[in-house]
């Protein structure tokens, strides 16, 4: 049973997915982005809502009290396709650091350009935190949430952590709150696989750091806060024997 459902949820995320892109398509002659980003919150609860009722995998928001207002940056832990959805549900205005090979998906990266997403050339360090800084810098001027990945990429449960310094760079040049956003999706949606396991997933929005900290001082209480947090989500669903 759980291979099927996973089958039949995968079958509707991708048919969900593309019927939002074909729907939203003609937004692109829209002259901001407000429309493309209304449609992420539509696919985010949709999708939600198919993992609760084919799958049996909800969600518990944790602090969502916490987020302070205007625009901010959000550094979250990332082991899941599922948070680059689901994060639309806490942050409606969301401008997400991505890799820039996915802007040359036929329909989606026209999208995620439209959306004014901030893409980054892994490849060209010294170019991608320039590029990166400039993009969050915009979105941050109109009030948007500057969303970013500290680790760069998917991380498995227990893999150690590894943290990059881009969200300290942006942390220094942005002079905002950074939101830290701990959680244990990989638990229910792992990364490279198939399956999607029932059970909650839990979200923590952590107390935010203010700006202005020494760069080290950041970083360091930055990956501490996430990460321990986040093991105390892993520890509790595994108490409750649910997760993978």
């Amino acid at each position: 049973m759980l291979a099927l459902r996973s089958f039949v949820f995968n079958v509707f995320f991708y048919l969900w997915t593309l019927a939002l892109m074909l729907f939203i398509l003609p937004m692109l002659l829209w002259p901001t982005a407000r429309p493309i980003l209304w449609i992420g919150l539509v696919w985010g609860t949709g999708n939600l809502w198919a993992l609760r009722v084919i799958c049996g995998m909800d969600v518990e928001w944790r602090g969502m009290e916490k987020i302070p207002d205007g625009p901010i940056l959000v550094a979250a832990k990332h082991q899941s396709a599922w948070e680059t959805f689901a994060f639309f549900i806490p942050f409606r205005r969301p401008a997400y650091v991505y890799k820039r090979q996915l802007a040359y998906v036929p329909l989606f990266g026209w999208l995620i350009w439209k959306a004014k997403q901030i893409p980054v050339d892994r490849g060209k360090k010294g170019e991608a935190l320039a590029s990166i800084t400039a993009g969050a810098l915009k979105a941050a001027a109109i009030g948007r949430q500057v969303m970013i990945f500290p680790e760069g990429t998917r991380r498995a449960v227990d893999a150690p952590p590894d943290y990059k310094y881009g969200v300290t760079h942006l942390y220094a040049q942005l002079g905002l709150p950074c939101q830290p956003v701990a959680l244990n999706s990989g638990m229910f949606w792992s990364r490279k696989s198939f399956t999607r396991r029932p059970g909650t997933v839990l979200v923590e929005f952590l107390d935010p750091i203010p700006p202005g900290l020494p760069p080290e001082e950041f970083a360091a209480k930055l990956k501490d806060g996430i990460e321990t947090a986040t093991q105390r989500l892993i520890a509790e669903s595994r108490a409750k024997g649910e997760g993978g």
